[in-house]
């Protein structure tokens, strides 16, 4: 009878096949931009409207870019937390914002963009990013808290200043959210007979975290009929301002974003790709 070896060795050997095979140790100079989920995955092209196009929120993006290009730089930067309206461009002036750092510079900064149900593992991406020579603007969008939630909170402060696991030297945090205190507040705090200031403090000191605060209004009339024009302009389409301010009044709102809709309508007519 031949000799079959050790049966344990044998056993492992068999489980080491089944097994998958580690992950890949992730390039953070191989990319514009990343998106996290848990585990890293490299954006071959960081897709963003160019700034000169993002028009009615002039002061808000010279605040953004600046603090984006120190960043790039190694210079001492923010945290930043964009509120307001929707549809303003509030992410898509990060992202250009980051896309025009990296035209002086593409190894210098990248965007990680953090989804939602990701949040819990905010301080496994810090550790990865710690160490590397390029700076790196976390991304979180649309951030809200559920009523009661007070971890989630609790965990943001912690990673913007004073906890052991806050984000690197070489990262900075970008939040947008519709709130400016980012966690809901209601009428009953200010009623609160037990020190009512207390409750409404608490979740003001999570925006105050953020070294920049930059609020988006909603946008005029002219602002919107401008950011269209700017659109149309660059893309070669005809447009005419009563059926551009019809499209706003059937969306219900003006907005960078209703701007861009109608444009995507026009190019569509016009058989263009945008």
């Amino acid at each position: 009878m031949s000799d079959q070896g050790d049966p344990l060795a044998r056993i492992a050997a068999a489980l080491e096949r089944l097994a998958p095979p580690p992950p890949t140790a992730t390039d953070w100079t191989g990319s514009p931009a990343y998106v996290w989920d848990g585990a890293a995955r490299g954006v071959a092209q960081l897709v963003a409207p160019p700034l000169d196009l993002l028009q009615g929120i002039d002061a808000q993006k010279q605040i953004v870019t600046a603090n984006i290009a120190r960043l790039a730089a190694g210079h001492a930067a923010h945290d930043m937390l964009l509120w307001g309206s929707r549809g303003m461009g509030k992410s898509a002036l990060l992202r250009a914002g980051v896309c025009a750092a990296q035209a002086a510079d593409p190894s210098a900064i990248a965007l990680v963009q953090v989804a939602p149900e990701a949040l819990a593992s905010l301080a496994a991406l810090f550790g990865q990013l710690r160490g590397q020579t390029r700076r790196f603007l976390v991304f979180i969008d649309d951030l809200g808290f559920e009523d009661g939630d007070s971890s989630g909170p609790r965990a943001l402060r912690s990673w913007l200043e004073g906890g052991v696991e806050a984000r690197p030297a070489n990262v900075r945090l970008a939040v947008t959210s519709n709130r400016r205190a980012i966690v809901p507040r209601h009428l009953s705090e200010q009623d609160d007979p037990i020190n009512p200031r207390d409750a409404v403090d608490d979740r003001l000191a999570l925006a105050d975290r953020f070294g920049l605060s930059v609020g988006f209004h909603n946008c005029s009339q002219d602002d919107y009929l401008a950011i269209i024009g700017g659109y149309c302009a660059a893309n070669g389409l005809d447009w005419e301002v009563g059926e551009a301010l019809e499209w706003s009044k059937r969306r219900g709102a003006r907005s960078g974003r209703v701007a861009w809709q109608f444009v995507t309508e026009l190019a569509g007519r016009a058989g263009k790709q945008l």
